[in-house]
């Protein structure tokens, strides 16, 4: 007898092809058999009705520190993801030299919004070399399952030292060869990739461009031969895109033989910028490399909030009135002083600060409690006050401060240039891209989309009315088998015999993202974003139950994945 059979499911296997009924039989970690004749089980599960689904594999997250202390992984492991890859975008935690560790902190704080309290406080930094960490993650008990990359910025330190952040100083040949030689021993103890940033948007929390935006073609080059030379991972790469950018990272992909993956997004300033790279991955593909575009299914949006890292008043003078309340007096106050009122809906302070959200209200949209993240452009916070004849910083107050000062606004900040998703469904629906923007672990005050992979469901398989909807075949494709054999991990991602029983059970009717919250259960008391999932029925990672209509069970089945897994045989 199978240990779990999962009976009458709408089946939606990973590759693509049409939902089916079947029965799915899982033995250990594995599936055993799908079809209509399956034994039964120790354990059955009726899913008649429900949609049966690989688990999400997640290519971007930055769990690089919360993986040491929370075995939960949340978000994420609401949203029912089996498999998260971190040590994206050039930033992480090794290797790293006794002494140097705060820096690293400086570096993840500044880059991706994680309070270095937070950091500091969270994780023991047992380890220095990239094996040693590998080893320190494997040790630590997970919900599911993670793979790591080695970040280029940790690594240029852990080489040169404080000249590793220098811009005007370059690494010496023998520098090169060492950090060459660092990546290979990570690829061949089981990293799945290097990571390199090249935006001017990463900076450290005290404002130095990230270590590796300078980096030139040699140093490039250098690792992509060691990469070579290890036959293993992948170069993952977040930039800006500019003059001739592409092709110094395809000639990387080149000297490496290994996948490149690049973040595709539409920016404001220049919303067709991400067709021309788009066209420069699809002519390296036609040439036979291996090249995608990590694209997202909503946009990325900046939650203003009381409490949340942008607040639109924190910067005004009176602001400081009632800074140190409770939200819930902020709130109240907000919504009684008059003449509090007069001077922040009124008054907008003169500074940068205030000058930004003035500029931003254009895109900026009260997140209801049914979160709208396709929203039409004449619900703008311009808009409505304009059509209510107040001031936008009025309206903003008002809708901030409704209840106990739990309201966010949505400042749609890429990828929504047009007031709409076409360009959205233009990316997605790209032979040359996998879903890979949540950045779930990382923003934690500012941003929260690792729910992605729920949304995707809820909104562009079931609920979209400003546009055509997508496949949900289509669309759990390119959330799993795609993403999974990106990395190389080709043991997972798809409901057939030999796979690993990683796998979502999902109403269809039920499955949403909610309205995000603000909480303050970081290490330190560090406050972040979350968003949770209704719809999951049951989560199962490596054939073990860790998710009961949306709670944990309380296991922890989730290891360390080292390297590339191979296709199994049924």
């Amino acid at each position: 007898m199978p240990d779990i059979v999962i009976r009458g499911g709408t089946v939606i296997d990973g590759t693509g092809q049409p939902q089916r009924t079947a029965d799915i039989a899982i033995d250990g970690d594995r599936i055993t058999a799908v079809g209509d004749n399956v034994s039964r089980g120790h354990r059955e599960i009726n899913a008649a009705g429900a949609l049966v689904m690989p688990g999400w594999v997640d290519i971007h997250t930055h769990y690089d520190g919360q993986v040491t202390w929370d075995p939960y992984l949340t978000p994420s492991s609401w949203h029912g993801v089996t498999t998260a890859v971190f040590g994206n975008c050039g930033v992480g935690f090794a290797p790293v030299n006794k002494g140097s560790e705060d820096y690293l902190i400086n570096l993840m704080e500044g880059v991706e919004d994680i309070p270095g309290s937070v950091l500091a406080e969270g994780m023991d930094f047992s380890w220095q070399t990239f094996p040693e960490y590998l080893a320190r993650i494997d040790a630590s008990p997970k919900v599911m399952d993670v793979a790591a990359q080695v970040p280029h910025g940790p690594l240029r330190f852990y080489v040169m030292g404080e000249r590793g952040a220098d811009h005007s100083i370059m690494p010496s040949n023998d520098e090169m060869q060492t950090m060459g030689q660092i990546v290979e021993e990570a690829l061949t103890v089981g990293a799945v990739g290097f990571s390199t940033s090249r935006t001017v948007k990463h900076r450290t929390a005290d404002g130095r461009p990230t270590p590796s935006l300078s980096a030139t073609e040699p140093e490039l080059a250098t690792i992509a031969q060691a990469m070579r030379r290890a036959n293993a991972g992948v170069i993952e790469c977040n930039s800006d895109m500019g003059p001739g950018e592409m092709n110094i990272l395809i000639n990387a992909a080149r000297l490496s033989g290994r996948p490149l993956s690049v973040l595709l997004l539409q920016i404001n300033a220049e919303p067709d910028l991400w067709r021309e790279t788009l066209s420069h991955i699809a002519n390296a593909n036609a040439a036979g490399l291996q090249i995608t575009g990590q694209v997202g299914c909503r946009p990325i949006g900046i939650l203003m909030g009381l409490a949340s890292s942008v607040n639109p008043f924190s910067s005004h003078p009176a602001w400081q009135q009632i800074s140190q309340l409770s939200l819930a007096e902020q709130a109240l106050n907000l919504r009684t002083n008059q003449a509090l009122r007069k001077q922040l809906g009124e008054q907008p302070f003169d500074d940068s600060h205030s000058r930004w959200i003035e500029n931003a209200f254009d895109r900026t949209y009260e997140l209801s409690e049914v979160p709208d993240y396709e929203p039409m452009p004449d619900t703008s916070i311009r808009a409505r006050a304009a059509s209510m004849g107040i001031s936008p910083w009025l309206l903003a107050l008002d809708l901030l401060s409704i209840a106990d000062g739990e309201n966010f606004l949505l400042h749609t900040f890429e990828n929504y240039a047009d007031g709409n998703f076409d360009v959205l469904h233009e990316m997605l629906t790209s032979k040359h891209t996998i879903c890979g923007l949540g950045d779930a672990g990382a923003h934690v005050a500012t941003i929260c989309d690792a729910g992605y992979p729920t949304f995707m469901l809820q909104h562009w398989g079931r609920d979209r009315v400003r546009g055509p909807k997508l496949d949900l075949e289509f669309l759990v494709a390119k959330q799993t088998s795609k993403t999974a054999q990106t990395f190389g991990l080709l043991d997972r991602g798809v409901l057939a015999p030999g796979y690993r029983a990683d796998i979502n059970i999902v109403d269809p009717t039920a499955i949403r993202v909610k309205k995000p919250r603000l909480l303050h259960d970081l290490p330190a008391n560090g406050k972040r974003l979350i968003q949770y999932a209704e719809g999951y029925l049951h989560t199962f990672v490596g054939g073990i139950e860790t998710l009961t209509n949306g709670a944990h069970t309380g296991e922890l089945p989730g290891r360390l994945v080292r390297g590339a897994q191979s296709l199994p045989i049924a």
